[in-house]
């Protein structure tokens, strides 16, 4: 018996395309409404005030504003005066 398959089919023809995932803006770059600053497997970095997370835990943009990374949390500092801006609250829960 021959050990060999014959007219030179492959097994190994399979690949995909790549996910390009990583940081796309950085802290102190400008994002615009829809623009995506992270493309991520899980949630790694998390949303925070003016980002939301889309089905593939990509995070972007929802205002105009710079991009600013708090530890874990992806903010984006809006540019507009009239919309309100990020506040810290405090960690003891006291007013």
């Amino acid at each position: 018996m021959a050990h060999k398959k014959g007219q030179g089919s492959s097994r190994n023809g399979r690949d995909s395309n790549p996910q390009y995932r990583g940081i796309k803006l950085y802290g102190g770059e400008v994002a615009q409404p829809g623009s995506i600053i992270i493309r991520q497997c899980g949630t790694k970095f998390k949303p925070g005030y003016m980002v939301r997370r889309a089905n593939d835990d990509t995070l972007f943009s929802v205002a105009d504003g710079q991009v600013r990374f708090r530890g874990r949390y992806v903010d984006v500092v809006p540019s507009d005066p009239n919309v309100p801006q990020y506040t810290a609250v405090e960690a003891n829960g006291s007013n």
